[in-house]
């Protein structure tokens, strides 16, 4: 891990009137895995997504990079690891997390901390300049939004041109109903969660009113009899999938309104 420790910036009053201190508090109350999985899932399961993206989705990371929604933001401690990327912020609802949680990842993980920089933020309203980010990234937050098209639409302007949001373990209902459906639904009930699932069209739709064009990649970071066992499943019994929106260009941009007029 690199010697210098990663920044943290503490913000004041950052979120905006879609949330609230109960955001916060719900964030921090998330159920959480034992040590065991935890550590397990963190040191053998997540790390493939990096390599997933850029093999397989053609994922090319680089410059300057965003992550949305960070919690203990082990996806930016697999970004700054990359030799292209020179500069990761990492924000979250929860200052607890980043402050206490994060640190702990980048060790795990041996992230490149120099690289990186943790700070509170609202992915409703994020205090950020127009086209800062060469990309933006979130694992598994998008679906908390109350208003994904309000995050999308942020996550378009703090982009470059160009520029891409990947999001990635999206809860995603499959076409066909199982019986477990009703079961997380119930859990989160009882546990006080206010977590929202959607469908692949739902998504392609709030991407569609964000005017951020969408590839969707089917995710299967699985091996041997289970990496083909998933690819013909997905979408039915389980859905897996990484969202790609890319901001268009200022030649893309002006040959569509061409086109329009």
């Amino acid at each position: 891990m690199s010697t210098t420790e990663s920044r943290y910036v503490q913000k004041h009053g950052y979120l905006s009137r879609y949330s609230h201190e109960r955001t916060v508090a719900l964030r921090e109350a998330a159920p959480v895995l034992s040590e065991t999985e935890w550590l397990r899932n963190l040191q053998q399961e997540l790390p493939k997504f990096i390599p997933f993206l850029t093999g397989k989705c053609g994922v090319v990371f680089r410059g300057r990079i965003l992550e949305i929604g960070a919690g203990g933001a082990w996806l930016s401690a697999e970004l700054s690891k990359l030799p292209t990327v020179v500069e990761v912020v990492a924000t979250d609802f929860s200052p607890k997390l980043l402050k206490e949680q994060a640190p702990k990842v980048f060790q795990l993980l041996q992230a490149k901390t120099a690289k990186i920089t943790r700070t509170p933020g609202d992915f409703h309203k994020l205090d950020f300049p127009n086209n800062y980010f060469d990309f933006v990234v979130s694992s598994a937050v998008l679906h908390d939004a109350s208003n994904i098209v309000q995050v999308l639409r942020e996550v378009k302007r703090v982009l470059k041109p160009g520029g891409r949001f990947v999001a990635i373990r999206e809860p995603v209902w499959p076409l066909v109903k199982i019986k477990s459906r009703s079961k997380m639904v119930s859990k989160l009930v009882t546990t006080g969660i206010n977590e929202r699932f959607h469908n692949l069209a739902d998504y392609k739709e709030f991407f569609r009113q964000a005017a951020l064009p969408l590839e969707v990649k089917r995710v299967n970071v699985a091996s041997g009899f289970k990496y083909y066992f998933n690819a013909v499943v997905n979408g039915f019994t389980h859905a897996r999938y990484a969202f790609i929106g890319t901001k268009r260009g200022g030649s893309d941009e002006a040959k569509g309104r061409a086109g329009r007029g």
